[in-house]
């Protein structure tokens, strides 16, 4: 997954262009694969994903149902 400034809007862009017709991201707490990497959440995620693309479906894969608060880190 890249930023939106550092190519991100262009790759969706061109996804849309190619004919992909929906698009999933996961919003998971911690995954082994990911550790020590870049890690975007997935609302954000898809909100510059919708200003990027006309008709793309979104949707998230998982969403953890654990409390979480917008006060604490």
């Amino acid at each position: 997954m890249r930023r939106r400034d550092d190519g991100g809007r262009e790759r969706w862009t061109r996804a849309e262009e190619r004919g992909f017709h929906a698009a999933y991201t996961c919003d998971h707490l911690s995954w082994r694969s990911f550790r020590g990497g870049p890690w975007f959440g997935a609302i954000p995620t898809l909100a510059a994903v919708v200003a990027a693309t006309r008709r793309m479906r979104l949707d998230m894969l998982v969403t953890p149902v654990a409390p979480r608060s917008l006060m604490t880190r």
